[in-house]
């Protein structure tokens, strides 16, 4: 029996492929790009896609991996950046932080505002403990501001999280980085959330 040998560049093919599948499941979305077109932008047979991926499902899967890992990390850099700071600053950080890995990496990042809730069943199961790890980061800062009597005890933190996650998410849908400042709409996003949620 022959099988097929993965490429000699094969780290090199996978990132190309993943780029590529990333950029056009964000502009195209998920259900109207086919393999064929990945390979297409690829510069690759359809059939190599196989080397690496064994479904446009598992190439989805490591994409949104991908953006959480972003996410995570970006979460971490605005930790470290505003320990020690009052509750606004902490804010600002990571609102800036969440916004900044959406627009920078964006065909990994905003996959998750796009394709994830359409995405199949099996790729959502692979990914929600990923994203709930996530969203706890949030829920901890949240919880963290409540009891340094910073942020309101009566706002509940799963919802307050849920209310800045719509706000900074949707901003994918409207906002042009290529022509505004996302830091200006870090602090329009911040002061905004932290007016309705702080200790009064």
């Amino acid at each position: 029996m022959v099988t097929a040998s993965r490429p000699a560049d094969s780290e090199s093919g996978r990132e190309r492929i993943t780029a590529v599948a990333a950029e056009l499941f964000l502009r195209r979305g998920y259900a109207q790009t086919s393999l064929r077109d990945i390979a297409a932008g690829a510069g690759i047979k359809a059939g190599s896609i196989y080397y690496y991926f064994d479904s446009k499902e598992s190439l989805l899967i490591e994409i949104l991996e991908r953006g959480i890992t972003v996410m995570e990390e970006a979460f971490r850099v605005a930790e470290r950046a505003s320990a020690g700071t009052d509750g606004a600053r902490r804010i600002r950080a990571h609102v800036g932080g969440h916004l900044s890995a959406l627009f920078e990496h964006g065909p990994y990042t905003a996959n998750h505002v796009s394709a994830f809730h359409i995405a199949p069943t099996s790729v959502q199961d692979a990914i929600i403990p990923a994203r709930d790890r996530y969203e706890d980061l949030w829920v901890g800062l949240f919880e963290d501001l409540r009891e340094a009597g910073e942020m309101d005890p009566g706002r509940p933190p799963g919802l307050s999280r849920l209310a800045l996650f719509g706000a900074m998410n949707f901003a994918v849908e409207w906002f042009d980085a290529s022509r505004g400042n996302v830091d200006e709409l870090a602090d329009v996003i911040a002061n905004q959330f932290w007016t309705g949620v702080r200790f009064r």
